[in-house]
């Protein structure tokens, strides 16, 4: 049967849901959000099956996101303080699929512990890399940097310095495009995936970009942006809760 694409669902600031059995839970902190333009026919080869281009006035947008990954758990289980804990760099596309459903597509997520890279790789089919990796923070200038191990492009690296910058009382059209984000595309063997999650409102701050040298954006096979990116924030953090694989176009779960 063919379904009919429905209209994507609105953008809000809020979770459209709850999360009241979380399959995993994690707190993201100290994150900075880097966009840049991007054409829909490029990102579209880069999307899984079932999903198309996320667009805002007709653009889609690559994004450069750097944070600490804080103590990652299953379940209701408490989060794991050491192997639960590290930088991460991830860089991702946004998409919607034909059930309307708004998310993002990572492609590459450089991780500095080797063992979640290896469960995250097995169990999940997600692209993490295993990176040398550190963020450092001086007043309100942070500076996240990312050396890839493995499996490669080995050396791909990546270097941003923010200084954060006013806080955001009301995001406007494109942050809101590009920070409401309540679910992750995949697939996971040839099968298309949604995973959902819920959060707090983000607290956004502007920031200003004070250095970048990146190649994590060519080496996840797209073209490397030129010039400023289209929009730069800060965030302190959310806590983080992944709910099931929706239905459908979801793995069958209880």
């Amino acid at each position: 049967m063919t379904l009919t694409p429905r209209a994507p669902e609105a953008i809000t600031p809020d979770p459209p849901g709850d999360t009241a059995r979380p399959l995993l839970t994690q707190s993201w902190l100290d994150l900075a959000f880097l966009h840049w333009a991007a054409e829909p026919d490029e990102v579209a080869r880069l999307l899984p099956a079932g999903t198309v281009p996320d667009t805002l006035n007709g653009i889609t947008y690559v994004g450069l996101v750097a944070f600490r990954m804080h103590r990652v758990g299953w379940f209701r289980l408490p989060g794991i303080p050491y192997l639960g804990t590290f930088p991460e760099t991830n860089v991702r596309l946004y998409s919607v699929d034909e059930h309307g459903r708004r998310g993002v597509v990572f492609r590459s997520l450089d991780a500095s512990r080797l063992i979640p890279v290896a469960v995250a790789r097995a169990a999940f089919r997600l692209p993490y890399l295993w990176s040398r990796m550190s963020i450092e923070r001086d007043g309100d200038t942070l500076t996240y940097t990312s050396a890839r191990r493995w499996p490669g492009p080995r050396g791909a690296r990546s270097r941003i310095e923010i200084r954060v910058g006013e806080r955001v009382d009301e995001p406007n059209e494109l942050e809101h495009f590009l920070t409401a984000r309540w679910g992750m595309h995949n697939a996971f063997f040839d099968r298309p995936v949604y995973l959902p999650n819920t959060h707090p409102r983000w607290p956004l701050h502007r920031a200003e970009l004070l250095a970048c040298d990146e190649e994590l954006i060519r080496a996840a096979g797209l073209t490397a942006p030129t010039g400023a990116p289209a929009s730069v924030l800060y965030s302190p953090g959310v806590p983080v809760r992944f709910g099931r694989p929706a239905r459908p176009a979801g793995i069958p779960t209880p």
